[in-house]
């Protein structure tokens, strides 16, 4: 039986439920899959599904068995080792971290010794990738990675290695691919595939909301409380709106290290009745929230293909995002979402309005009310065509497999990996 070893930086994480999904696909495949997660999740974010092994926190013992490896093994080790020490422009943090994950990669290969694994794969290109590739070239075994957004764009120390050793690259992306050959020319285009993400098609998408006793416009944004996901820009532009006397509710589901910067934000400029932070919702819960959205909206800085823009548009939502990376592939603007120039707040604010006033005129009955219909239907329609996740899994493993196994029959169906938007 085939044995892959799936790492994760933390699984199970309720934020990427994709890694589970591929997990279960790989396994309705056949193929017998080891889970690991470096940081062991917190009780909190435990859900039914348990890894196989968990890194850390690591005991002292398997730390002197994996020093061990390494010396035994050390010319297997030694040119990545000797990238971190005399190539490249990275810190001396970095360096000294990628020396440490070298030493849970040796730690990781024991903990797989037993189970022979003919493959690791890992999901993210953080430092996970690295403890991945160390354990695969001490055992000898192939390594791949997925690489989503920041893991590509910002915290990319050590890739050129990274691509350099893996057997193959997934990426959610064609930006993501058309970046990584420009980015790393010596890479083999043959290597980096894009695997595209995907979401529950609704057979029953919300309907715009008609409710004369809660007449206010309402935004909607879902995401992590990070520096990254800038919803500083989405609170200061609801303080525009206010000045504007637009009469709109604004609702935050998330939670983060940004939470604290956000709660002052809002108090400073007054919106305390009209920006709403949620915390952290439960998925089966987001259904209303989207039901209660006129718009949904994204305001990162960097992003790879969220699946918050997926889901709003299966559900049949409009959608505002920043024009970055792969998103114009998904919202498609004036076709199926509306796009702004990243960081500009009165661009974002334009689109805003120009939705409101759409808004307006569809709850007025007027005869241009039909724009928007319009857009809605064609995300839905582009989410079933091109991020449908049953289909997107069965290219995932169709790719997956044909790199690390031998063909195997399944049922003919779409492919859609390399579909053009």
């Amino acid at each position: 039986m085939l044995t892959i070893a799936y790492l994760a930086n933390q699984f199970p994480s309720p934020v990427e439920p994709y890694v589970l999904d591929e997990i279960k696909e790989l396994r309705r495949r056949g193929v017998r899959v080891v889970t690991g997660t470096v940081r062991k999740p917190s009780a909190a974010n435990k859900q039914s599904t348990e890894p196989d092994i968990a890194l850390q926190p690591v005991g002292i013992f398997l730390l002197l068995r994996g020093a061990w490896l390494c010396a035994r093994k050390w010319e297997l080790i030694s040119p990545l080792l000797k990238r971190v020490v005399v190539r490249g422009h990275e810190s001396l943090l970095q360096r000294i971290k990628a020396f440490f994950h070298t030493w849970l990669g040796a730690s990781y290969a024991l903990l797989l010794e037993a189970r022979n694994v003919d493959h690791i794969h890992v999901h993210h290109g953080y430092f996970g990738s690295w403890i991945a590739m160390t354990a695969a070239r001490l055992l000898n075994v192939g390594f791949s990675m997925t690489l989503h957004g920041s893991d590509l764009l910002i915290s990319a120390a050590y890739l050129d290695v990274k691509l350099t050793n893996c057997l193959f690259c997934l990426t959610v992306s064609d930006y993501n691919r058309h970046y990584i050959l420009e980015k790393y020319p010596g890479i083999s285009a043959a290597k980096v595939i894009v695997s595209r993400l995907g979401v529950a098609v609704v057979d029953s998408p919300s309907r715009p909301r008609q409710t004369p006793k809660s007449p206010r416009f309402s935004l909607l944004a879902v995401g992590r409380l990070h520096a990254v996901k800038d919803h500083a820009l989405l609170i200061r532009a609801c303080a525009q709106l206010h000045a504007g006397a637009v009469d709109f509710e604004c609702f935050i589901a998330g939670e983060g290290p940004e939470r604290p910067h956000l709660e002052s934000l809002i108090r400073k400029l007054g919106l305390e009745g009209r920006v709403a932070l949620l915390g952290h919702i439960q998925r089966e819960q987001l259904d209303s929230l989207y039901g209660r959205a006129d718009v949904v909206v994204l305001t990162s800085r960097s992003e790879g293909l969220p699946l918050v823009l997926m889901e709003a548009m299966a559900h049949g939502k409009i959608v505002i995002a920043p024009a970055i990376t792969g998103i114009p592939e998904l919202v498609i603007l004036g076709k199926t979402g509306f796009l702004y120039e990243p960081g500009l707040i009165d661009d974002f604010v334009s689109r805003v309005l120009t939705i409101h006033s759409l808004t307006e005129a569809e709850r007025h009955g007027r005869h241009f009310s039909r724009q928007l219909a319009w857009v809605r239907h064609a995300a839905r329609t582009h989410v079933r065509h091109n991020f449908d996740r049953e289909k997107n899994l069965e290219s995932f493993c169709d790719a997956f497999l044909s790199r690390i196994a031998p063909p195997v029959e399944t049922l003919p169906h779409e492919n859609l990996i390399l579909q053009q938007i």
